[in-house]
């Protein structure tokens, strides 16, 4: 009786937003993210589809310099924690430090969809996605959420997103990022400004 070959796992279809607004050395924004993207490529990790870059304001208002944006598509065969792993060694190589939350970033990357999971479960989303303001600021979860709360209320993450996954359907609302979009104040989104349009 031969034996059992291992399965080929699964690739799951994740979304992946990308800021950043200071720098190493003498490298652009711009270069950053570049920079951002080859790392994040690779055999388990493949990025099919990314947005233009975007000039956007500092979140929250007044909190540093403006940002980069940008968003990508990436086909993994990682699993949610092993890929937010993978992320946050993307982020370490180009200098993140974590001692200010919505601090200033050499790199952000924020896991804003893994296919269409729910991560850990709904009223953990749930409960992160109602979180008030002002404990948003001094409170960070401890366990992967995805969708990531906050990705209908953001004209930085929307806006990108439009370019790569307009179509994409939010598991717990319901609602597409065309929709999503729509839906914010275009004073947000006319902040949102293509780098190379």
């Amino acid at each position: 009786m031969g034996q059992a070959s291992n399965p080929t796992p699964i690739a799951a279809r994740v979304l992946v937003a990308l800021g950043a607004n200071t720098t190493l050395g003498n490298q652009t924004l711009s270069q950053a993210i570049e920079q951002a993207l080859v790392l994040v490529d690779g055999p388990s990790c493949r990025i099919i589809a990314q947005s233009r870059l975007f000039k956007t304001p500092c979140f929250p208002a007044g909190a540093g310099p403006d940002y980069v944006n940008a968003a990508i598509a990436v086909e993994t065969t990682l699993s949610p924690v092993d890929l937010m792993t993978h992320l946050h060694g993307v982020e370490n190589t180009l200098g993140r430090k974590r001692a200010q939350r919505w601090g200033n970033r050499t790199m952000d990357l924020d896991l804003l969809a893994y296919g269409d999971r729910v991560l850990p479960d709904l009223a953990t989303f749930t409960a992160w996605r109602d979180l008030p303001l002002e404990k948003q600021i001094n409170t960070a979860p401890d366990v992967l959420i995805s969708p990531h709360p906050r990705l209908a209320e953001r004209a930085f993450v929307l806006i990108p997103l439009m370019d790569i996954a307009a179509d994409w359907v939010h598991p717990v609302s319901g609602l597409s990022v065309r929709q999503m979009a729509q839906a914010l104040p275009n004073d947000d989104k006319q902040q949102v400004i293509p780098i190379n349009p």
